[in-house]
């Protein structure tokens, strides 16, 4: 997969994975949970790099504001959010009703419906086949998969992990018989475990994805959402999408199913 990696120092953007507040008071400080590649994760060096950290700096240069990308846990994302610490989340975050009770959310940038990885050997044929006793689900803390299985899978055996990778390898180690996430998220490690596990794409909740924004802060709701819309326009992002994401595009052509960025 080819990755646009750009340093924080080219673009001259104050980038920083430390905790903390903005630098000073002109700084736009991103919150990511940095473990999602290829949307947020580290290079090499340990710098923020992805697709929504390109993102976040072209949000940065349109509003001719320096980026700090704050990294921490995502169920820390909302709580940082509320208290100041962070202006922004951008970490694939699905705007849902509950989560709109706390933040404000920008219009969606992707559609992202839930489905599920399930391993080879189990026989799951659907989401309701989960909501059994002898039934194991990896989901991570915090996430959208995580409500689903605790609203509607309450007889199943529920594994909750602080990284998306660790629910995989249980599935993959058969160890669960399926995780819950984003059909991106599920397509991108059934093409990397195709021989043990199996996908079913079919969402069972939808979702899109939206950038968190505090509530009352309306002014930046504003900019941010002319933002999108404007780099939407000017092809943005089919722009990242073809930089970061060419094996999940892959991936869903070969299941017959559109891409949804």
């Amino acid at each position: 997969m080819h990755a646009l990696l750009i340093s924080c120092a080219t673009l001259f953007f104050a980038c920083s994975i430390s905790a903390g507040a903005a630098t000073h008071a002109d700084t736009l400080v991103v919150g990511m949970d940095l473990s999602y590649p290829p949307f947020e994760m580290t290079d090499k060096a340990g710098e923020p790099s992805g697709l929504s950290v390109e993102l976040a700096q072209e949000l940065g240069k349109a509003l001719n504001k320096p980026i700090a990308i704050q990294n921490m846990a995502f169920d820390g994302l909302i709580p940082a959010l509320k208290t100041g610490k962070i202006d922004l989340i951008l970490s694939s975050m699905t705007a849902t009703a509950e989560r709109a009770r706390s933040i404000d959310f920008s219009e969606p940038y992707f559609k992202s419906g839930l489905s599920l990885l399930v391993n080879k050997s189990s026989p799951v044929a659907s989401v309701a086949d989960l909501d059994n006793p002898q039934r194991t689900i990896a989901v991570k803390r915090g996430t959208t998969g995580h409500i689903y299985v605790a609203q509607h899978l309450k007889k199943a055996h529920l594994l909750l992990l602080d990284k998306e990778s660790s629910a995989v390898m249980e599935v993959v180690q058969a160890k669960a018989d399926a995780t819950i996430y984003d059909q991106i998220f599920v397509v991108q490690n059934w093409q990397r475990n195709p021989d043990t596990t199996r996908v079913l794409l079919d969402p069972i909740d939808a979702g899109e994805w939206a950038i968190g924004i505090r509530k009352g802060n309306d002014a930046l709701k504003v900019q941010v959402n002319a933002f999108l819309a404007t780099f939407r326009a000017n092809g943005g992002f089919s722009r990242l999408a073809d930089a970061y994401l060419q094996e999940q595009k892959a991936g869903f052509e070969k299941l017959g199913v559109p891409f949804p960025l």
